[in-house]
């Protein structure tokens, strides 16, 4: 990993801490936040992915305001460190822990 790798995954995990940590207060069975990323075109190539303990707990957010609540922390938790993600819907996911 090149050292400038290593600051924007390092970057990456402090913005997503503090949006896990707001997300866990705000949402039952809200487990953890995770991502993948292509640190040549980062930001564009983040994927950030939202884990939830059962079915029916990611069920329950998604038919209320939860995914809209937490694309806009995400975003703005990006932007107070200077990262813009244009396509922030498009860039979260929702799944259920296995095993």
């Amino acid at each position: 990993m090149r050292k400038t790798d290593k600051k924007i995954e390092n970057q990456i995990r402090e913005v997503l801490t503090e949006v896990c940590e707001d997300t866990l207060k705000s949402y039952d069975g809200f487990l953890w936040v995770t991502h993948t990323v292509k640190y040549s075109s980062f930001p564009e190539s983040l994927n950030i992915i939202c884990v939830f303990e059962t079915v029916q707990d990611r069920a329950k957010f998604l038919s209320g305001e939860g995914p809209y609540h937490v694309s806009i922390v995400i975003q703005k938790a990006f932007e107070k460190v200077g990262v813009q993600l244009k396509k922030v819907d498009k860039q979260i996911s929702y799944d259920v822990k296995t095993g």
